[in-house]
């Protein structure tokens, strides 16, 4: 195989992908937006966890929502949980890896708010924990996995959401996943601010 059908394959997979995740996950979707708008409205806030990229992933959301996404409106409290080096260290330091975001999340999270908590194979030992945290706190989850979901999707209730991307490569969940958050940045906009 040549590197140009390496790129055109992976090109080809990509858009098959997105294509899928909008058939079967339009309705999620929509149901996270409406979760995370009346979390706002409320006088509440969003934490977001993940490792390795869905780490960037969660600071890129929450970017999009304190500063904003592609209209001018008034920042939404979101806090990214994987940037803060000492907090995260110290954590990991005094306690273990897998408490990073779950004492987090104990310390500022309040009944209303919502955790979105990013794990392409749903396995991810500190995000599990996180959940489990929020649990405790009386925050719901919006959760982005792949593949089956892994334990991640056993820890979740009735009134929590999984956006679940139709994949089995991490490249290609990722992919889904940053789609997804734009597409809810986008929707949360419009509901904001009016926009049709």
């Amino acid at each position: 195989m040549s590197l140009q059908d390496i790129i055109r394959r992976t090109f080809a997979e990509t858009v098959e992908t997105q294509q899928s995740a909008a058939l079967i996950l339009s309705d999620t979707i929509e149901q996270a937006a409406a979760c995370i708008l009346e979390t706002f409205l409320g006088g509440h806030k969003l934490l977001i966890c993940g490792n390795g990229g869905s780490a960037a992933d969660a600071q890129h959301f929450a970017s999009e929502l304190v500063n904003r996404f592609e209209h001018e409106r008034p920042g939404l409290p979101a806090v990214a949980l994987t940037t803060d080096t000492s907090t995260l260290t110290s954590i990991a330091n005094d306690y273990a890896y897998d408490q990073v975001f779950a004492r987090q999340v104990r310390v500022l999270g309040q009944s209303g708010d919502v955790l979105v908590a990013i794990s392409t194979s749903g396995n991810s030992a500190n995000v599990l924990e996180a959940i489990k945290a929020a649990r405790e706190r009386d925050l719901r989850v919006v959760a982005f996995t792949g593949r089956d979901g892994g334990a991640l999707a056993g820890l979740l209730s009735d009134r929590d959401i999984e956006i679940r991307a139709p994949a089995d490569r991490t490249a290609r969940i990722q992919e889904v996943h940053l789609v997804v958050i734009h597409v809810l940045c986008d929707l949360i906009d419009r509901q904001l601010l009016g926009i049709r």
